[in-house]
């Protein structure tokens, strides 16, 4: 099997080096190994999907919790 750093995955998923990083520390990519301080990715494994909020029920949630009042 062959490895990619995350430089050359972040080339390739069209993504930061820096949230190559956070995926592999969260365990979101599979077969993804940590040499020494350095990741190592699997090179035939797809991008994972972005899992963070986009809907906005977070921020919506923060105001009616008497944000807004405040002016946040």
């Amino acid at each position: 099997m062959k490895y990619l750093s995350v430089s050359q995955t972040a080339e390739r998923w069209g993504i930061s080096s820096r949230r190559i990083q956070v995926l592999c520390g969260e365990n979101r990519i599979p077969g993804a190994v940590k040499i020494g301080n350095r990741w190592a990715i699997p090179d035939d494994e797809p991008k994972p999907a972005d899992a963070r909020i986009k809907s906005g029920k977070y921020i919506k949630g923060r105001r009616e919790n008497g944000m807004a009042e405040h002016g946040f």
